[in-house]
């Protein structure tokens, strides 16, 4: 997810990475913009980059042997993805496609270690990064093992809606698919189904083409107030 959506336990990272500084000291940066459903990068590829998105948003992708496949994370403006590379992955662990129109900056594995060696701001800038990424990667999997799909739904549903973010009350998802948000989840899609009409039917979010978050969602459900989930499912 996002750079800054686990909340309390965000570290600060601070200023935010400029393509344009970076190029001028170390090269080694491609700017593109794609439309939405474009891979970056396929799971099986050479690692030798990583990439920067500016605008826009990406899902994270792996499939098992077997063929089934998960989204385990999305990326939006502000984040890396890729960044395996840098620590000698050599081959892509996951597939990252695009989910909506994003402007995506593409920076040469040798000039970002360069950076890490040589630029101590741009190396503390990275490490909160990197800080902030285990963090949310920690709540995920303690969200997975221990709370339902109907309360993993609702933290995905406010994570994607960036909610704390610059004050937002309510906040509006796009181009995102329920089949999506299953595999996010890590349920089946009619459970989806089932929990967004319900989310729908209290007052926590619309949805047509998009989905609005209401602060109920926040304020109700992941804060677990009593009555809130009267008649909720397990799985």
């Amino acid at each position: 997810m996002g750079a800054n959506q686990s909340g309390a336990n965000a570290v600060t990272i601070g200023p935010p990475f400029d393509p344009a500084s970076f190029v001028a000291r170390y090269g080694g940066v491609i700017e593109t913009s794609y439309g939405a459903k474009h891979e970056l990068y396929s799971q099986g590829d050479t690692a030798d980059c990583i990439f920067y998105f500016q605008k826009g948003r990406a899902q994270i992708k792996v499939v098992s042997k077997e063929g089934k496949e998960a989204v385990i994370a999305v990326v939006e403006a502000g984040d890396f993805c890729g960044e395996g590379c840098l620590v000698g992955e050599p081959l892509r662990m996951s597939t990252a496609a695009t989910m909506t129109e994003s402007l995506v900056s593409r920076l040469e594995k040798t000039a970002v270690i360069r950076a890490i060696h040589d630029d101590l701001a741009f190396s503390e800038f990275f490490l909160m990064y990197v800080l902030n990424r285990t963090v949310r990667l920690t709540d995920d999997l303690i969200d997975h093992m221990f709370n339902s799909s109907e309360k993993r739904l609702a933290r995905v549903l406010l994570l994607l809606a960036n909610y704390g973010k610059e004050g937002r009350v309510e906040t509006v998802i796009s181009k995102i698919d329920h089949q999506t948000l299953a595999q996010m989840v890590g349920t089946t899609r009619s459970r989806v189904n089932f929990f967004m009409n319900k989310f729908r039917k209290l007052g926590y979010i619309d949805y047509n083409d998009r989905i609005s978050v209401h602060s109920s969602l926040l304020n109700v459900v992941l804060l677990d107030q009593p009555g809130a989930l009267d008649g909720h499912e397990y799985s």
